[in-house]
């Protein structure tokens, strides 16, 4: 799959993915859907994700949170022209994997049932939003100030093609290891 573009790639990236994502999960039953993750014969478990993420409530709900984490910079950055907090407050991209490890803990109580519904229904969320730009707000490098010297249609891709491609890696894995 190439790195989309254009906003009708991104659209179309992103329900792609999205779509595999669930078809996928509904092949699964619901015992392994449930099951915890065994990961034992992953080569790069150091990897945090790996050990971060104990069954697919915690992928679904990673997924999810990124989604809110995006929409939030949006609105502070893109809606309201400020400077949002990227990745997140007293967080860098070096230390992203602790601000993971902070999503995982605060969804602990959150049933896979609630992680499914939240994960749809901010699907449709992310994708209103992409909808209502254009390419070149999407997909020109600085169009918004608060995106430096990348592009906003870059967020977009990460949380969603992207991510559902890492979570689809992952839960297929978790799938074929409880046949």
């Amino acid at each position: 799959m190439s790195r989309p573009t254009t906003k009708a790639e991104l659209i179309s990236a992103a329900n792609e993915q999205n779509d595999k994502l669930w078809k996928l999960i509904d092949s699964m039953s619901e015992d392994v859907q449930n099951a915890a993750f065994s990961f034992g014969d992953v080569t790069d478990k150091k990897e945090a994700h790996w050990t971060r993420d104990k069954n697919l409530r915690d992928v679904l709900i990673h997924l999810y949170e990124w989604h809110q984490m995006v929409k939030g910079w949006h609105e502070e950055g893109t809606v309201k022209g400020g400077m949002p907090a990227v990745p997140g407050e007293g967080y860098t991209w070096v230390t992203l994997p602790g601000l993971n490890m902070e999503i995982w803990k605060r969804y602990q109580d959150v049933p896979l049932a609630d992680a499914k519904d939240m994960l749809r229904k901010s699907h449709g969320e992310i994708m209103g939003i992409i909808g209502s730009h254009t390419d070149d707000e999407l997909f020109s490098k600085g169009f918004y100030k608060w995106t430096k010297t990348t592009s906003l249609g870059a967020y977009f891709i990460s949380c969603t093609s992207s991510h559902y491609d890492w979570a689809i890696k992952k839960i297929k894995l978790h799938a074929k290891n409880n046949k």
